[in-house]
């Protein structure tokens, strides 16, 4: 009820100007805690929807391996951007921008506040900052990543974008052949588009992350994968491959290639099952250190139930304006 709110946001104007962003590794919990959220905040009659951030959730029928939020869950609260391409279709970072801010503006004019919640990082970046995305240039990819060589396509960046050239890793060739795609494909030099992934101006967002312990993590990513296998995990895989043509980037969703080498026997269930989770915590540490670099986030310790965040969680977004 609004009398179990923080006693200094009752009086404030619904909705609040500024959205709620929660991030944080795959498996930290994130979903749960803005379920716990929105659902706190509706009961004191401040209607919620939530925009998932999550470059897998996008597609129909991935829903036991991407942890997507249950049919109950989307009964209680709203929720965006899940289920809306099938899993032959590419889907971009432009396309989740331009989608996101929809939702958000909707969400407005429905008096609701938002709370965009998920793990992949360019596409929190995207929404936040308003990133100017380049094009896509599928015959200009396909020829650059025709050179093996990783450090011949890095010498060709420092030749045609040196400005692109000094803020990618020399030896990240998927940073390395997108900045050769653009600058070829689009004819302005990849640096163009903006500043690049390392500036974090003041936005009108307000951005959380769960901080939890790295063995907390490893247990969870496991138990969750566990529990995958016993919803049907392996059946949805089968399914996903009878269909065939899975797209690019749907290919690059956890633990599916790991279940798909089972399927066709060059893994048994218990190594797929140890290998994902290896892959998946390794991801997760990427994400930990993608979301580390922006110190706009603030950061909450999250090794426990989502109620012993959300008061203070909501404390803070509620006077955000203040």
């Amino acid at each position: 009820m609004i009398d179990d709110l923080p006693a200094g946001d009752r009086g404030l104007t619904w909705p609040p100007p500024e959205p709620l962003v929660i991030v944080g590794p795959t498996a930290s919990g994130k979903s749960a805690l803005a379920m716990s959220l929105a659902e706190r905040l509706m009961e004191s009659g401040r209607p919620v929807e939530l925009i998932t951030a999550d470059s897998m959730q996008v597609y129909r029928g991935m829903d036991i391996g991407t942890a997507k939020p249950t049919a109950s869950d989307q009964s209680r609260v709203i929720h965006h951007l899940i289920d809306i391409v099938d899993p032959h279709q590419e889907f971009s970072v432009a396309e989740f921008q331009t989608l996101a801010r929809a939702a958000i503006d909707g969400a407005r004019s429905r008096g609701a506040g938002s709370i965009v919640v998920g793990g992949t990082g360019l596409y929190i970046q995207a929404l936040v900052d308003g990133l100017s995305i380049p094009g896509q240039f599928p015959d200009v990819r396909a020829s650059v990543e025709s050179e093996p060589d990783t450090s011949a396509l890095y010498e060709r960046v420092c030749e045609l974008d040196p400005v692109a050239a000094t803020r990618i890793d020399p030896l990240n060739r998927r940073r390395i052949v997108r900045a050769l795609e653009v600058t070829i494909g689009s004819g302005r030099p990849f640096s163009s588009y903006g500043p690049g992934l390392d500036q974090f101006p003041p936005r009108p967002f307000r951005i959380v992350g769960l901080d939890i312990d790295r063995e907390v993590l490893t247990s969870r990513i496991r138990e969750r994968l566990e529990g995958q296998l016993e919803e049907g995990f392996l059946d949805e895989t089968r399914r996903l491959l009878e269909r065939g043509n899975i797209s690019r980037t749907a290919a690059q969703a956890l633990g599916y290639n790991e279940l798909h080498e089972v399927l066709i026997g060059t893994l048994t269930l218990d190594e797929a099952l140890e290998l994902a989770a290896l892959r998946t915590r390794k991801f997760a540490i990427r994400q930990i250190r993608w979301f580390r670099r922006d110190p706009r986030i603030t950061w909450f310790r999250y090794d426990t139930e989502p109620t012993e965040v959300t008061g203070a969680l909501s404390e803070l977004w509620l006077t955000s304006d203040s």
